[in-house]
């Protein structure tokens, strides 16, 4: 008989298998099994004639899905979990289910597939001229499948900004991608200039988001390296959002040294990252984080306050303040000189 705290091999069972569960995750996304239900195909008949599967897969993939907690089973007919309904359903505003396209791509899994020589180098065994090809359609791709995910981060700042509505704000959006940080300013802003700087084929992507939330005359793109582009002066808010946690020291440092010479006096730098507390493995989300950088980039990591304060410091930003999002596994900080 075991006892009751006896130790058990589950956990790692579950690690081991745990690429089946991504790979249900994703077929379910890529079929739109979520969005069916969602619009009244209940049952294994009907989810497959409107995903045109076979029953049988459906049936496996579905009973996959419940016992993991995405779908609840009763009797014949599935129905959707709250999480499920609200981020995995495509009409839904917070849909997430495109981040699979990039995160689930064969670039960045190469990272992975290749970590025990990560760890032993110390960075990505990627070649980062491949893997940071300016033209590379990956970035699109990037663009496209983040927006959803990067919302409610948007939405926090925007509320948190300071500035008055009215205001002549001139902000500068680094590393746009879908541009969503900058176009929700404007959104709030009815005044403020956005200058969103990445390169030429993810500013596309931002120049549509811009269009579509009706902001396309106060949007302004820069196409070009954030380490070499004219970055422009005179910002009232620099954005720095996902961007540190791919380069070393250094490397930050060298980058806002250039933010601080291109923002006015009284302006403000935010910035968006996954902050660890300072023992490194906690919160968990954020203490993972920097596994996802060694597989895939040469220097990056996910930095503690602490370092990031310092980092801010060191080029003349005097005042940081940290703002953590409840329930959300990424941080604000906002910089001032």
């Amino acid at each position: 008989m075991q006892e009751a705290n006896a130790p058990t091999p589950e956990r790692i069972w579950q690690m081991i298998t745990g690429f089946q569960m991504t790979a249900a995750m994703k077929a379910a996304v890529e079929l739109g099994i979520f969005t069916e239900i969602a619009n009244g195909n209940t049952t294994t008949a009907a989810i497959a004639a409107a995903t045109d599967s076979a029953e049988r897969g459906i049936r496996i993939l579905c009973d996959t899905l419940s016992v993991i907690g995405f779908l609840r089973k009763d009797g014949k007919e599935y129905s959707l979990a709250d999480d499920a309904a609200l981020f995995l359903v495509r009409h839904s505003p917070a849909y997430m289910g495109n981040m699979t396209d990039f995160i689930l791509s064969p670039q960045q899994r190469r990272g992975f597939d290749d970590l025990t020589n990560a760890v032993r180098n110390g960075g990505s065994t990627v070649d980062e001229n491949d893997s940071l090809d300016p033209e590379s359609p990956m970035w699109k791709t990037f663009a496209r499948s983040m927006t959803g995910m990067m919302m409610p981060s948007a939405q926090k700042m925007t509320s948190d900004l300071g500035h008055d509505k009215n205001a002549d704000i001139k902000v500068l959006d680094i590393a746009a991608g879908h541009g969503m940080f900058g176009i929700t300013v404007a959104t709030q802003y009815p005044n403020a200039q956005i200058h969103a700087l990445d390169w030429k084929i993810v500013l596309s992507v931002a120049e549509e988001n811009a269009q579509r939330y009706s902001v396309a005359d106060r949007f302004h793109k820069i196409e070009g390296s954030a380490f070499d582009a004219d970055l422009g002066d005179g910002y009232d808010v620099i954005l720095v959002t996902n961007f540190l946690h791919h380069f070393n020291i250094p490397t930050c440092e060298m980058f806002l040294k250039r933010c601080h010479a291109a923002l006015k006096d009284d302006g403000q730098v935010l910035t968006l990252e996954f902050i660890p507390n300072d023992d490194r493995v906690s919160p968990p989300a954020e203490a993972l984080f920097p596994l996802v950088m060694l597989a895939a980039t040469p220097a990056g990591d996910a930095y503690t306050f602490a370092e990031l304060k310092q980092m801010f410091e060191n080029v003349g930003f005097t005042n940081n303040e940290h703002r953590p999002m409840p329930g959300m596994p990424q941080h604000w900080i906002v910089s001032s000189k």
